[in-house]
Protein backbone atom coordinates (compact mmCIF):
# COMPACT_ATOMS: atom_id res chain seq x y z
CA UNK A 1 0.00 0.00 0.00
CA UNK A 2 1.02 3.56 -0.59
CA UNK A 3 1.58 5.52 2.64
CA UNK A 4 0.36 9.07 2.13
CA UNK A 5 2.32 11.79 3.98
CA UNK A 6 0.57 12.95 7.14
CA UNK A 7 1.40 15.70 9.67
CA UNK A 8 2.48 13.14 12.25
CA UNK A 9 5.34 10.80 13.04
CA UNK A 10 4.32 7.23 12.22
CA UNK A 11 5.14 4.14 14.27
CA UNK A 12 4.32 0.67 13.00
CA UNK A 13 4.54 -2.19 15.51
CA UNK A 14 4.44 -5.43 13.48
CA UNK A 15 3.26 -8.66 15.10
CA UNK A 16 2.46 -11.02 12.24
CA UNK A 17 4.73 -13.26 10.21
CA UNK A 18 6.50 -10.22 8.74
CA UNK A 19 8.70 -8.67 7.70
CA UNK A 20 7.48 -5.36 6.34
CA UNK A 21 9.14 -4.46 3.05
CA UNK A 22 9.46 -0.69 2.76
CA UNK A 23 10.29 1.01 -0.54
CA UNK A 24 11.42 4.63 -0.38
CA UNK A 25 13.22 6.97 -2.73
CA UNK A 26 16.52 5.86 -1.19
CA UNK A 27 16.02 2.09 -1.47
CA UNK A 28 14.34 -0.97 0.03
CA UNK A 29 14.37 -2.16 3.65
CA UNK A 30 13.00 -5.19 5.50
CA UNK A 31 11.81 -4.26 8.97
CA UNK A 32 9.73 -5.78 11.74
CA UNK A 33 8.73 -2.49 13.32
CA UNK A 34 9.50 1.00 12.11
CA UNK A 35 9.36 4.72 12.69
CA UNK A 36 8.92 7.31 9.94
CA UNK A 37 9.16 11.06 10.40
CA UNK A 38 7.07 13.75 8.74
CA UNK A 39 7.19 12.44 5.19
CA UNK A 40 8.02 14.60 2.18
CA UNK A 41 6.71 12.03 -0.28
CA UNK A 42 4.83 8.77 -0.35
CA UNK A 43 6.43 5.46 0.47
CA UNK A 44 5.24 1.92 -0.22
CA UNK A 45 4.92 -0.89 2.31
CA UNK A 46 4.42 -4.55 1.36
CA UNK A 47 4.12 -7.78 3.27
CA UNK A 48 2.38 -11.14 3.56
CA UNK A 49 0.44 -12.30 6.63
CA UNK A 50 1.20 -8.98 8.28
CA UNK A 51 -0.58 -7.67 11.36
CA UNK A 52 0.46 -4.43 12.98
CA UNK A 53 -0.51 -1.56 15.21
CA UNK A 54 0.00 1.78 13.48
CA UNK A 55 0.37 4.86 15.65
CA UNK A 56 0.47 8.47 14.52
CA UNK A 57 2.22 10.73 16.97
CA UNK A 58 2.03 14.48 17.05
CA UNK A 59 5.58 15.75 16.61
CA UNK A 60 5.10 17.54 19.92
CA UNK A 61 5.15 14.19 21.75
CA UNK A 62 7.18 12.19 19.23
CA UNK A 63 10.39 13.78 20.51
CA UNK A 64 9.74 12.31 23.97
CA UNK A 65 8.36 8.94 22.84
CA UNK A 66 11.07 8.16 20.29
CA UNK A 67 14.00 9.45 22.30
CA UNK A 68 15.26 11.33 19.27
CA UNK A 69 14.28 14.46 17.40
CA UNK A 70 11.87 13.99 14.48
CA UNK A 71 14.45 15.94 12.47
CA UNK A 72 16.70 12.88 12.71
CA UNK A 73 14.06 10.92 10.78
CA UNK A 74 13.88 13.32 7.85
CA UNK A 75 13.76 11.39 4.56
CA UNK A 76 14.33 8.07 6.36
CA UNK A 77 12.45 5.11 7.79
CA UNK A 78 14.22 3.37 10.67
CA UNK A 79 13.79 0.21 12.68
CA UNK A 80 12.42 0.71 16.18
CA UNK A 81 15.27 -1.47 17.41
CA UNK A 82 17.65 1.27 16.27
CA UNK A 83 15.77 3.72 18.50
CA UNK A 84 14.67 1.58 21.45
CA UNK A 85 17.22 -1.22 21.48
CA UNK A 86 16.25 -4.49 23.18
CA UNK A 87 12.93 -3.13 24.40
CA UNK A 88 11.53 -3.17 20.84
CA UNK A 89 11.51 -7.01 20.51
CA UNK A 90 10.01 -7.30 24.01
CA UNK A 91 7.19 -4.96 23.07
CA UNK A 92 6.52 -7.03 19.95
CA UNK A 93 6.31 -10.21 22.04
CA UNK A 94 3.82 -8.58 24.42
CA UNK A 95 1.63 -7.49 21.51
CA UNK A 96 1.70 -10.98 19.98
CA UNK A 97 0.69 -12.56 23.31
CA UNK A 98 -2.21 -10.12 23.88
CA UNK A 99 -5.60 -11.79 23.52
CA UNK A 100 -7.44 -9.08 21.62
CA UNK A 101 -6.89 -5.91 19.61
CA UNK A 102 -8.26 -3.88 22.51
CA UNK A 103 -5.56 -5.37 24.72
CA UNK A 104 -2.97 -4.51 22.11
CA UNK A 105 -4.19 -0.94 21.93
CA UNK A 106 -4.10 -0.69 25.72
CA UNK A 107 -0.52 -2.02 25.79
CA UNK A 108 0.49 0.48 23.13
CA UNK A 109 -1.13 3.36 25.00
CA UNK A 110 0.68 2.40 28.20
CA UNK A 111 3.99 2.15 26.38
CA UNK A 112 3.63 5.58 24.80
CA UNK A 113 2.57 7.13 28.09
CA UNK A 114 5.61 5.74 29.93
CA UNK A 115 8.04 6.93 27.29
CA UNK A 116 6.32 10.29 26.95
CA UNK A 117 6.64 11.01 30.66
CA UNK A 118 10.40 10.55 30.74
CA UNK A 119 11.50 11.92 27.37
CA UNK A 120 12.50 15.47 26.39
CA UNK A 121 9.77 18.03 25.74
CA UNK A 122 9.54 20.66 23.03
CA UNK A 123 9.72 24.37 23.74
CA UNK A 124 6.34 25.96 24.59
CA UNK A 125 6.89 28.47 21.76
CA UNK A 126 7.40 25.65 19.26
CA UNK A 127 4.30 23.85 20.53
CA UNK A 128 2.24 27.05 20.25
CA UNK A 129 3.36 27.62 16.65
CA UNK A 130 2.60 24.02 15.70
CA UNK A 131 -0.88 24.31 17.20
CA UNK A 132 -1.43 27.54 15.23
CA UNK A 133 -0.43 25.81 12.00
CA UNK A 134 -2.67 22.79 12.64
CA UNK A 135 -5.58 24.89 13.88
CA UNK A 136 -5.50 27.04 10.75
CA UNK A 137 -5.20 23.95 8.52
CA UNK A 138 -1.92 25.27 7.21
CA UNK A 139 -3.22 28.71 6.26
CA UNK A 140 -1.43 30.74 8.93
CA UNK A 141 1.14 33.32 7.82
CA UNK A 142 4.27 31.66 9.11
CA UNK A 143 6.31 34.86 8.71
CA UNK A 144 4.40 36.33 11.63
CA UNK A 145 4.79 33.41 14.03
CA UNK A 146 8.18 34.51 15.35
CA UNK A 147 6.81 37.90 16.36
CA UNK A 148 3.83 36.27 18.07
CA UNK A 149 6.12 34.21 20.34
CA UNK A 150 8.63 37.05 20.74
CA UNK A 151 11.49 35.13 19.15
CA UNK A 152 13.75 36.00 16.25
CA UNK A 153 12.83 34.36 12.97
CA UNK A 154 16.18 32.55 12.88
CA UNK A 155 15.70 31.12 16.38
CA UNK A 156 12.15 29.93 15.72
CA UNK A 157 13.03 28.32 12.39
CA UNK A 158 16.01 26.52 13.96
CA UNK A 159 14.18 25.28 17.07
CA UNK A 160 11.00 24.39 15.18
CA UNK A 161 12.84 22.29 12.62
CA UNK A 162 14.95 20.57 15.28
CA UNK A 163 11.96 19.66 17.44
CA UNK A 164 9.17 19.13 14.88
CA UNK A 165 11.20 17.82 11.96
CA UNK A 166 10.29 20.41 9.34
CA UNK A 167 10.65 24.19 9.06
CA UNK A 168 7.39 26.09 9.72
CA UNK A 169 6.62 26.85 6.07
CA UNK A 170 7.02 23.22 5.01
CA UNK A 171 4.98 22.08 8.01
CA UNK A 172 2.15 24.43 7.01
CA UNK A 173 2.30 23.09 3.45
CA UNK A 174 2.01 19.51 4.73
CA UNK A 175 -0.94 20.35 7.01
CA UNK A 176 -2.74 22.14 4.17
CA UNK A 177 -2.14 19.20 1.84
CA UNK A 178 -3.43 16.73 4.45
CA UNK A 179 -6.68 18.64 4.83
CA UNK A 180 -7.12 18.93 1.07
CA UNK A 181 -6.37 15.30 0.22
CA UNK A 182 -8.88 14.05 2.78
CA UNK A 183 -11.53 16.26 1.21
CA UNK A 184 -10.64 14.75 -2.16
CA UNK A 185 -11.05 11.28 -0.64
CA UNK A 186 -14.46 12.33 0.64
CA UNK A 187 -15.55 13.02 -2.94
CA UNK A 188 -15.42 16.82 -3.01
CA UNK A 189 -14.43 18.62 -6.19
CA UNK A 190 -10.83 19.76 -6.65
CA UNK A 191 -11.75 23.29 -7.73
CA UNK A 192 -13.79 23.97 -4.59
CA UNK A 193 -11.15 22.45 -2.34
CA UNK A 194 -8.43 24.59 -3.92
CA UNK A 195 -10.47 27.77 -3.48
CA UNK A 196 -11.32 27.06 0.16
CA UNK A 197 -7.96 25.64 1.28
CA UNK A 198 -5.68 28.53 0.40
CA UNK A 199 -4.36 27.34 -2.95
CA UNK A 200 -3.86 29.85 -5.74
CA UNK A 201 -5.87 27.69 -8.13
CA UNK A 202 -6.66 24.07 -8.99
CA UNK A 203 -3.29 23.65 -10.72
CA UNK A 204 -1.55 24.66 -7.49
CA UNK A 205 -3.46 21.93 -5.62
CA UNK A 206 -2.58 19.43 -8.35
CA UNK A 207 1.14 20.22 -8.02
CA UNK A 208 1.09 19.83 -4.23
CA UNK A 209 -0.70 16.47 -4.37
CA UNK A 210 1.72 15.24 -7.03
CA UNK A 211 4.69 16.40 -4.94
CA UNK A 212 3.53 14.67 -1.76
CA UNK A 213 2.09 11.47 -3.25
CA UNK A 214 3.63 10.99 -6.69
CA UNK A 215 0.17 10.59 -8.22
CA UNK A 216 -2.65 12.83 -9.46
CA UNK A 217 -5.40 14.09 -7.13
CA UNK A 218 -7.90 11.65 -8.68
CA UNK A 219 -5.61 8.70 -7.97
CA UNK A 220 -4.68 9.92 -4.48
CA UNK A 221 -8.36 10.26 -3.58
CA UNK A 222 -8.81 6.49 -4.07
CA UNK A 223 -6.00 5.45 -1.70
CA UNK A 224 -7.48 3.08 0.92
CA UNK A 225 -5.51 4.53 3.80
CA UNK A 226 -7.26 7.89 3.50
CA UNK A 227 -10.71 6.30 3.65
CA UNK A 228 -10.17 4.85 7.14
CA UNK A 229 -8.38 7.77 8.78
CA UNK A 230 -11.49 9.14 10.47
CA UNK A 231 -12.36 5.72 11.87
CA UNK A 232 -8.80 5.09 13.01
Amino acid sequence: MRVIPHPAVTLVLELGDGPLIVDTATGRQQLTSLAAGLLHGALHVRGENVECVEVRLSPLVAYAVLGTSPADLEHVVVSLEDLWGRSAPRIREELIEARSWQDRFALTDALLARRGETGPSVDPQVAWCWDRIVGSRGRVRVEGLAAEVDWSRKRLWSRFRAQVGLPPKRAAKLVRFDHAVHRLAAGEGAAGIAAESGYADQSHLHRDVLEFTGVTPATAAREPGLAVDDIA
